[in-house]
């Protein structure tokens, strides 16, 4: 039986009709339960119901003001060991501030001093980073994600599914948002917060199914004209066996040469970690920016380790030698911009880390507005041609350290045309290679048969037949050539008469 109640009854001041004066209700073989009248209390004005007379957009934020951002971080925060100094001291600062509140004393100056020491410490801290420590920020699990950043940056956001292969893949994540109201295409690796979430997003490191739903979205934004924004961060492509089997490097290689073809313009953003095809398949784009700390390499550090030296305690060398971080590779052309991170990286205050993400890629996205299709993929060829340093020097004989030190203590000299060289060597060379240059261009437009005719042989290799051949042969080795006797039979042999015989003589 239900009893239905009003809520006038309730909200009366009138008192509630006693159990006796109620029809009786059949006894229930439930266990007795004892409680206290305080448990049946009803509250006059619940929270979560709105108040009469009230407006609903009131009652509603007073419900969201209850969640937010954290406060105070938690006690379980992944902290490296080089910002255990900071953290005591942050916690210092809270037990000076908390003492102060309950005994009701001003220590507002101190507490400013030791924040403003606090500042200069993480200021100092973070401008002298080894390469090693900067690769353990940009893997600090508490760094803005993909999902992160794509929420924060864009007025709306859409993710989207499907490789339209009957498959789709939770690490690497595409959609459709706009930012100013400008439309784009969202791609971006997305890594976990916990060992569930990683497992289920397989630590960032996408199946062959999920570039190709990535290289899908973007032909989707080549043809309409969305501007394609890519967020880097995985340590590579998974090489398990179900991947290869699935053709992990034939997708990848698919999107590096689909990419080089689109008509939209291609901004993107290392966010983590960069790590070999797996973060270029997504990466050929014409504009590369990395956060300031966030690092890009061709191989992990401890992979390098393990085939260099076998052994992954050298990680720490090998990190530095790969030039992977955000200064190395803007001194090196790779990248083209390093987005700031706030005092502390990203993973200290996600919040502030996302105005400088959304203006960088505003600002880039600007420089492509008004350029033709051409133009767009010329720019983006003419990007990765000029990639890489190298030196030129004429080496002789081997030495290449004398070769550098003549290079560095050379006058200079010219060529005949005022080209400058850096030794006479070199000038000499440069003539070389531009009258060469010229004879070919000769040789093209008179159209000849041969550019170089070859040589023809000795006479006796012309003559036809086998005898021919072997005589031209003694003749070459240098050896004289008596008399040869060779049998030939004919028709007539059939009879059982006597082969003829035939000499043949030759001399040098």
């Amino acid at each position: 039986m239900v009893f239905h109640v009003s809520a006038n009854l309730l909200s009366s001041k009138q008192p509630v009709p006693a159990m006796a004066s109620m029809p009786s209700m059949p006894a229930l073989r439930t266990p007795c339960i004892k409680t206290s009248r305080a448990s049946f209390r009803i509250a006059a004005n619940p929270p979560d119901v709105p108040v009469e007379g009230g407006s609903g957009r009131e009652w509603f934020q007073s419900i969201l003001s209850r969640f937010g951002p954290i406060r105070e971080k938690a006690s379980n925060t992944t902290v490296l060991d080089f910002e255990k100094p900071l953290v005591e001291l942050d916690n210092r600062i809270k037990e000076v501030r908390t003492v102060a509140e309950e005994n009701g004393v001003d220590v507002s100056d101190q507490i400013k001093e030791l924040e403003e020491r606090a500042r200069k410490l993480r200021q100092d801290t973070y401008s002298r980073l080894t390469p090693i420590q900067r690769l353990q920020v940009a893997r600090h699990p508490n760094r803005p994600t993909f999902l992160d950043i794509a929420l924060n940056i864009s007025d709306k956001f859409v993710e989207l599914h499907g490789d339209r292969g009957g498959l789709d893949d939770p690490a690497l994540v595409c959609g459709i948002g706009s930012i100013d109201g400008v439309s784009m295409m969202f791609i971006g690796h997305q890594k976990g917060r916990n060992t569930k979430e990683n497992i289920y997003r397989n630590f960032g490191m996408p199946q062959p199914n999920g570039y190709r739903k990535a290289l899908r979205f973007m032909r989707h934004a080549d043809k309409f004209g969305l501007p394609i924004v890519t967020f880097v961060d995985t340590p590579g492509a998974y090489a398990g066996k179900a991947a290869e089997e699935l053709g992990q490097g034939e997708a990848i290689a698919v999107n590096l040469r689909e990419m080089f073809g689109f008509r939209v313009p291609i901004i993107s953003v290392v966010i983590g970690e960069g790590g070999s095809g797996g973060a270029l398949a997504i990466g050929c784009a014409n504009r590369n920016l990395i956060m300031e700390n966030s690092v890009y390499y061709v191989a992990s550090p401890e992979a390098c380790a393990a085939i260099l030296w076998k052994s992954r305690d050298k990680a720490g060398t090998a990190t530095e030698a790969l030039r992977i971080t955000s200064s190395d590779l803007l001194k090196f052309g790779v990248m083209d911009e390093s987005v700031p991170e706030p005092l502390g990286a990203a993973h200290t205050d996600p919040m502030g880390s996302f105005p400088a993400i959304k203006e960088a890629v505003l600002r880039n996205y600007r420089m492509y507005e008004n350029m033709s299709a051409e133009e767009i993929m010329l720019d983006r060829y003419n990007k990765f041609r000029k990639l890489g340093m190298f030196e030129e020097y004429l080496v002789r004989g081997g030495d290449r350290e004398g070769a550098k030190e003549a290079l560095a203590k050379a006058p200079g000299a010219k060529t005949k045309a005022g080209t400058y060289a850096p030794t006479s060597d070199d000038a000499e060379f440069l003539e070389m290679m531009t009258d060469m240059d010229e004879k070919w261009q000769k040789t093209l437009e008179s159209k000849q048969e041969w550019v170089m005719k070859p040589e023809m042989p000795a006479p006796g290799f012309t003559r036809p037949g086998l005898l021919e051949l072997a005589i031209a042969t003694a003749e070459v080795s240098g050896k004289p050539i008596g008399v040869s006797k060779i049998t030939t039979r004919s028709d007539s042999d059939l009879d059982g008469s006597v082969p003829s015989t035939s000499e043949t003589h030759s001399s040098i």
